[in-house]
């Protein structure tokens, strides 16, 4: 028999959601979610072939030799009572068929942003703005990329100024971690003002 003592406290039961991370080819997708996965992040990654290479755009990762095609996933808990499911997107236009059905029951996205190629990430700001999906754009801080103060990167992506917007490194655990809160307190804060706007 178990003395009382040993008894614990009974199991929380998390509350999941899911979040996307999403943007442009080459920009640190699946960087992200490896950095911060407490699983064995699920890849799907193929070699860059020379056919794929007119419709690849290489500028600023001339070293990348693999791209995703399906998805990314990983998982990570951020407290005891709440599970993040993270899902990465291919960042190809070829493969963004994909993206109806990663988004299906997702509370909020990431986009991030590499300064050296904004226009990448124009195509996923334009799809969760049309879906009015929550999401947060995060800057990527890449070794020897140009750093520009915040007020001029939301400018050029011309964000609206309820989106928020930060730098990261998606190497970094942390400051993806700090990310991830953002965007869901962001999911968050957005479901309730739509809430008050239902009710008043």
């Amino acid at each position: 028999m178990i003395a009382r003592s040993q008894r614990g406290k009974p199991p929380v039961e998390p509350v999941t959601l899911k979040i996307l991370v999403a943007g442009g080819f080459g920009v640190g997708k699946t960087t992200l979610v490896g950095a911060v996965s407490e699983i064995r992040p699920l890849r799907t990654e193929e070699l860059l072939t020379e056919a794929g290479r007119p419709l690849d755009d290489l500028r600023g990762v001339e070293g990348k030799h693999t791209t995703t095609v399906a998805m990314d996933f990983g998982r990570i808990t951020l407290r005891e009572d709440l599970v993040l499911y993270l899902f990465g997107t291919p960042g190809q236009e070829r493969f963004w068929f994909m993206w109806d059905e990663l988004a299906e029951g997702a509370l909020g996205a990431v986009v991030l942003a590499d300064t050296r190629r904004l226009e990448g990430c124009f195509a996923a700001i334009d799809y969760f703005e049309r879906r009015s999906l929550p999401f947060l754009v995060g800057v990527n801080c890449f070794d020897g990329a140009p750093r520009y103060p915040a007020g001029e990167v939301r400018q050029a992506l011309d964000l609206d100024p309820g989106v928020p917007l930060v730098t990261c490194d998606a190497r970094d655990r942390e400051s993806v971690k700090e990310v991830l809160v953002g965007v869901v307190q962001h999911a968050m804060a957005t479901a309730e003002a739509r809430r008050r706007a239902v009710t008043t």
